[in-house]
């Protein structure tokens, strides 16, 4: 603040006062934070002193209000420019680059998907487990004209069979004991976008009625509601099963089959696609490489002979965890067979011999099986195809 800046030294040296005769000045920063975005100036080339102290302390109390607009403004656009790398980031991973291979099998794949991205029709994406059926599924989704709407996935099998028809299409308060308010259902969330059903044979027949309705009107009614409600949503689902066995067997409906089976994509096991083999373990070793900082560019020949003669029980999540974990502890610019485990390598060929009990061979196929997917006794279950219980219940007795 300045009363008159022609006989203040501090502008001695400032040619635009002089040559303007500005008299009086008033000039605060624009402070959030500690963080400087600027100056508020005001000037007066009339009397002196026409700004006082408490014209500068009314410039100040705007200033502050004006700081913090600014920033608003400056985090809004951040959050948009974050938004859009993001949005762009989900379609590069979902594209078709990101689905590796050249096989014949998968030109048949990519064939299909590339006639449904554009229009609304139901897809019945099958293959075991860890062949990439979501990643397909995103693909569709992420390339199609629904691509700035929800993707929304659903574990089918993973719902308790009480909860699925209240997380699929939502519940009215006082429902049923726990519905404490109204919520939105899974579908509902995914309105305008696509909804994808994994493990749809694992749905209970009830909620299969319901989704049959829904896939006919485009409407479902919530728990506890009766007014039906519209939503416009993509149906895609998978399954590692045989759905039509299913139907036959009275555990699927056949209705609700042929109408999520209207477009079919057969996803093909790894072992049915060996030669995309080499392809997959370059783009797994460039992801691990990015995202654990190394620097390892190529796999030992021994290595390659291993994986190429390996049967892959697991997929490409097996491959991917393999690819990962020799990552993780190669210690050498190159992938070698000390830096591989696979079932194979970690227990004796021909281990079935004459006079095993079938307990005992039903314990080494467990193990065998556990080591094979790292664990995870949800994908034991799926590949031995036997239930989930039945894993908790023998690794526990046989102390796995």
């Amino acid at each position: 603040l300045t009363f008159d800046a022609l006989s203040d030294e501090r502008f001695d040296d400032s040619q635009s006062v002089i040559l303007q005769q500005i008299r009086s000045i008033a000039c605060v920063p624009l402070m959030f934070k500690d963080n400087f975005s600027g100056m508020i100036y005001i000037d007066s080339r009339g009397k002196k002193a026409r700004f006082t102290r408490e014209s500068l302390d009314f410039l100040q109390a705007f200033a502050n209000q004006a700081a913090i607009a600014l920033e608003n403004v400056r985090l809004l656009v951040q959050l948009q420019e974050e938004n859009a790398l993001l949005k762009e980031e989900f379609h590069r991973l979902y594209s078709f680059k990101e689905i590796i291979g050249k096989s014949a099998a998968m030109q048949n794949v990519y064939r299909t998907i590339g006639k449904v991205l554009n229009n609304d029709t139901t897809v019945l994406i099958q293959g075991e487990t860890g062949t990439g059926k979501e990643l397909i599924a995103r693909a569709i989704h992420y390339n199609g004209w629904r691509k700035e709407y929800p993707f929304v996935p659903v574990n089918c099998a993973a719902i308790p069979e009480n909860l699925i028809e209240s997380e699929l299409f939502g519940h009215k308060k006082g429902s049923f004991t726990g519905a404490i308010s109204d919520k939105k259902g899974l579908i509902a969330a995914a309105d305008k976008g696509t909804l994808f059903l994994d493990e749809i044979g694992e749905l209970p027949a009830s909620a299969q009625v319901k989704l049959l309705r829904f896939l006919q009107d485009k409407e479902f009614t919530p728990v506890g509601e009766i007014k039906p409600t519209h939503a416009d949503v993509r149906i895609l689902a998978a399954t590692n099963k045989d759905l039509l066995k299913q139907v036959q067997e009275g555990n699927f409906r056949e209705d609700l089959y042929y109408r999520l089976n209207i477009i079919n994509v057969q996803v093909p096991a790894l072992r049915n696609r060996m030669e995309d083999i080499p392809l997959l373990i370059h783009h797994f070793l460039d992801r691990y490489n990015r995202k654990l900082s190394r620097n390892i560019r190529k796999i030992d020949n021994a290595v390659m002979k291993m994986f190429m003669s390996y049967s892959w029980p697991g997929n490409i999540r097996e491959l991917e965890n393999t690819i990962e974990r020799a990552v993780v502890m190669s210690s050498r610019p190159i992938i070698t067979e000390e830096d591989i485990l696979l079932p194979e390598n970690s227990v004796q060929k021909n281990t079935v011999r004459a006079g095993m009990t079938l307990e005992e061979v039903s314990r080494q196929l467990l193990d065998r099986t556990l080591k094979a997917v790292d664990g995870n006794k949800t994908r034991a279950a799926e590949m031995m195809e036997v239930s989930l219980r039945w894993i908790h219940y023998k690794m526990k007795e046989w102390k796995l």
